[in-house]
């Protein structure tokens, strides 16, 4: 694993204080909750999971680990699913219970839920998982405890591919700088694999995702073109369906299986 690090503005000394303030942060940042779920249907991530939601019945409990905004929620509320989103920020929590009291938002921290086990059929989280700096492994175990046996997960984590590799392998080494904190963690392909069997799921499938996303930022980094430009993004849309996701994916999707 890839440590990626960032510069903290800010004193939290706390890895979990960081955390939820940062992506406090971040969602006030995006402006009012909005609820827009259109965008949902349409994800990378959607045509990954449908199959699987398809042979779930009605009522059906899944769990949205590290829910943000609060989307999915609403988009599988939307399904006739029971879905539960849990994120660490309070903040964002309330603002959710506020807004959209039908559905269901809890404030926790998927290292320890609180859930009873063999609570839910699926259980995903996207882009969650890296962000602690001991390791996935606290949020692996718990998934599997709160998975029902025969149970899903569905988790994404940043993918070291081989644009990464080059990229970090040809950096000079620097002193840190200062309120620089650790920030999330890559995972090559294999790595992610042991991860997850090492806590005894059996992987179906561990899919690269987002590839326009990385050739974005391989244009930004590797030749100078700013994220903002039209032509940067066209550039990306034009390369991205003909370079290979080994490459350039910018995230990678498990899916794994709590046995029965």
């Amino acid at each position: 694993m890839l440590k990626d690090f960032t510069i903290s503005a800010h004193d939290e000394t706390d890895e979990t204080d960081f955390v939820e303030q940062y992506w406090t942060r971040v969602w006030e940042d995006k402006g009012d909750l909005y609820g827009d779920v259109d965008k949902i249907g349409r994800s990378e991530e959607h045509a990954i999971m449908k199959p699987y939601l398809q042979k779930l019945p009605k009522g059906s409990p899944i769990l949205d680990g590290g829910c943000g905004l609060g989307d999915w929620v609403l988009f599988l509320e939307k399904q006739g699913f029971k879905a539960t989103g849990l994120d660490l920020s309070r903040k964002t929590i309330d603002l959710l219970q506020e807004k959209f009291p039908q559905a269901r938002f809890i404030a926790g921290d998927i290292r320890e839920t609180g859930f009873d086990d063999n609570s839910f059929d699926i259980y995903f989280s996207w882009g969650v998982f890296e962000h602690f700096e001991n390791g996935p492994d606290d949020c692996i175990r718990e998934g599997l405890r709160v998975l029902k046996p025969g149970g899903h997960l569905f988790m994404s984590v940043p993918m070291q591919n081989v644009r990464q590799s080059i990229r970090y392998a040809l950096k000079k080494p620097a002193p840190m700088a200062p309120k620089e904190r650790f920030y999330q963690y890559r995972f090559s392909r294999a790595e992610l694999y042991r991860v997850l069997e090492s806590h005894g799921y059996e992987i179906v499938d561990i899919i690269p995702l987002h590839k326009r996303q990385g050739v974005l930022r391989s244009l930004h980094h590797e030749f100078g073109l700013p994220l903002s430009w039209t032509l940067t993004r066209a550039l990306a849309a034009a390369l991205s369906p003909i370079l290979p996701a080994s490459w350039f994916s910018h995230m990678q999707m498990a899916v794994a299986r709590k046995p029965s």
